[in-house]
């Protein structure tokens, strides 16, 4: 069972202002005391690859991303034997049903719609904790 505080959390998300608004409000949640940042995914399995640090507690990827998109990355995440017990979380402008279907056969533990309010942003940290206490 994961520990609900002293979190880390890996970030894939390749807009600069939204990654900086992401990193920003999850510095302001006390349950996450470590963000680590990545700008695609292939540079989250990459991160995820290099055993010089200790693997996230969580994952949360955008989708449309260059190089290798969120899903993408994902497909390889959750089916490593060392890595699937990591919780992932996808958040997306996109609402497209096909994509949440996918993360929820790959086993995504929420599909969340990026907002567009900053108020909304304060929610993501909050959701995922919540959705990790029901598991």
């Amino acid at each position: 069972m994961l520990k609900l505080n002293n979190l880390h959390i890996i970030i894939a998300e390749d807009d600069n202002d939204d990654a900086d608004v992401i990193v920003e409000i999850f510095n302001k949640n006390p349950d996450f005391t470590k963000i680590s940042l990545v700008a695609n995914g292939e540079e989250l399995l990459n991160y995820l690859k290099d055993t010089s640090h200790e693997n996230p507690d969580i994952i949360l990827t955008d989708i449309n991303m260059p190089i290798l998109d969120g899903i993408e990355a994902l497909q390889q995440i959750l089916t490593n034997n060392d890595l699937k017990y990591i919780p992932c979380f996808v958040y997306s402008t996109s609402i497209n049903p096909a994509y949440k279907e996918k993360c929820d056969m790959l086993g995504v533990k929420g599909y969340l719609i990026k907002p567009y309010s900053l108020e909304a942003f304060e929610e993501i940290p909050k959701k995922i904790i919540k959705i990790i206490e029901q598991q």
